[in-house]
Parts: structure tokens; C-alpha cells; sequence
């Protein structure tokens, strides 16, 4: 039996959307596996995490105003990166962590 967890922030989607989303999860096993058979045994458990409990960058989370400063900051550092690193070592080159 397929298990398939997902972690959200607390208070988020309201109750029809988690079930929408348990149902379209159900689907995508339903479809990999190739059987409506296979429908009965998926499990989604979709468990809801107090906000003060995730931090986005090493800070904690504040809903969009979090996911907007990350967003910015994101944009910035991809703007710092010189060239094009297709591995760990070459991005660690071009982006080294600041101090």
C-alpha cells in the first residue's frame, strides 16, 4: 500500500481543499500504478504544522510576507551566481557562502 504524507502549515487550506488534494494525490498513485484497483489501498496523510514550528532561510515563518522575503532574496543570489555550474562544486565556486 502506497502511504503519501504531506507536511503544510497549519491553518493554510481549508478543509475541501485538503480533501481535494488527498483526492488528486490518490489519482496520481492510481494512475502510476495502472489499475483503479490500486485505489482502495492509497493513504494520504496530510498533516497540519504550527506555523512557529518552520523557518524559511534560518527565520522563522511568517505566511506570504516570509515566502515574498524568501522569493526576493532567492532572486538576488541567483543574480550573484557567476556564469552557468552544472555541479556542487562548480556552484559552490560561483555562490560561496557569505560569512
Amino acid at each position: 500500500m502506497p502511504f503519501v504524507n504531506v507536511k503544510l502549515v497549519d491553518g493554510v487550506f481549508t478543509p475541501e481543499e485538503k480533501h481535494a488534494m488527498a483526492k488528486a494525490l490518490t489519482d496520481v498513485m492510481v494512475k502510476f500504478e495502472g489499475s483503479e484497483a490500486f485505489r482502495e489501498v492509497v493513504w494520504v496523510l496530510i498533516e497540519e504544522l504550527h506555523t512557529d514550528g518552520w523557518h524559511i532561510g534560518g527565520r522563522p515563518f511568517e505566511g506570504p510576507k516570509s515566502l515574498m522575503d524568501t522569493l526576493g532574496k532567492s532572486k538576488a543570489v541567483y543574480e550573484t551566481i557567476n556564469g552557468r555550474p552544472t555541479t556542487r562544486e562548480e556552484l559552490a565556486r560561483a555562490a560561496p557562502i557569505r560569512s
